[in-house]
């Protein structure tokens, strides 16, 4: 018979999530068989493999791109999950090289409003934001994403002065983001030369999910 298995994605997910819904998903097999969980800091990794070997279940880890793993925990047998256990998992944060507490990792999110930078001169701004946006790629810890809307889904469109700077960042990895109604109201949806159109949840989600948010 076919090994049953579950996949989970908690890609975006801070700790303890990734974990809560492995062990919901373990609990839910009632039998043998293994739990895909899609995560995307190493932290989260740690952890899955911290509970699932103190389950008594294998571990496989995989990385499948530059923030991106896939964390197998395969069970031989039922994973019995008491009432309200899942819900009250914490995460260990693994010690560095010195024994102290290792940092959680950083999720830092720009967003941008407008096509200048500052308040005064536009000419100015424009040639700041410019610069601002060419400092990004310089960073040695890029951000997570780039936010872009109402004036600021002009830099993510054909003739803007950053496009080879945000097509960098998105080569990078970056996520680069532009607000769809936006493009829309300035009669650019036919003219986004970098990353995706997104919506308003998106960008809630991201600006609520960030440890940080640099709006310049």
């Amino acid at each position: 018979m076919a090994e049953t298995v579950l996949t989970i994605d908690a890609r975006g997910d801070a700790c303890p999530i990734p974990v809560v819904k492995t062990l919901k998903a373990l609990g839910a097999l009632a039998g043998p068989g293994a739990v895909e969980t899609l995560v995307d800091n190493e932290v989260a990794v740690q952890n899955l493999t911290r509970m699932g070997e103190g389950r008594g279940c294998e571990v496989v880890v995989e990385q499948l791109g530059q923030k991106e793993w896939r964390v197998t925990v395969r069970a031989s047998e039922a994973v019995v999950v008491g009432s309200g256990e899942a819900e009250s998992v914490t995460c260990d944060v693994p010690a560095g090289a010195d024994g102290a507490a290792a940092a959680a990792p950083r999720n830092v999110v720009v967003a941008i409003t407008a096509e200048t930078m500052g308040t005064g001169d536009d000419e100015l701004g424009r040639k700041l934001m410019k610069g601002f946006v060419f400092a990004l790629t310089q960073l040695d810890e890029l951000p997570s994403c780039v936010l872009l809307y109402n004036g600021g889904a002009h830099l993510s469109c054909e003739g803007s002065d950053a496009l080879d700077d945000l097509r960098g960042l998105a080569e990078s990895g970056v996520e680069v983001l532009t607000c769809g109604t936006c493009l829309d109201h300035y009669g650019l949806t036919d003219r986004l030369a970098v990353g995706e159109v997104t919506n308003m949840y998106v960008i809630a989600q991201h600006l609520c999910g960030a440890s940080h948010v640099v709006r310049p």
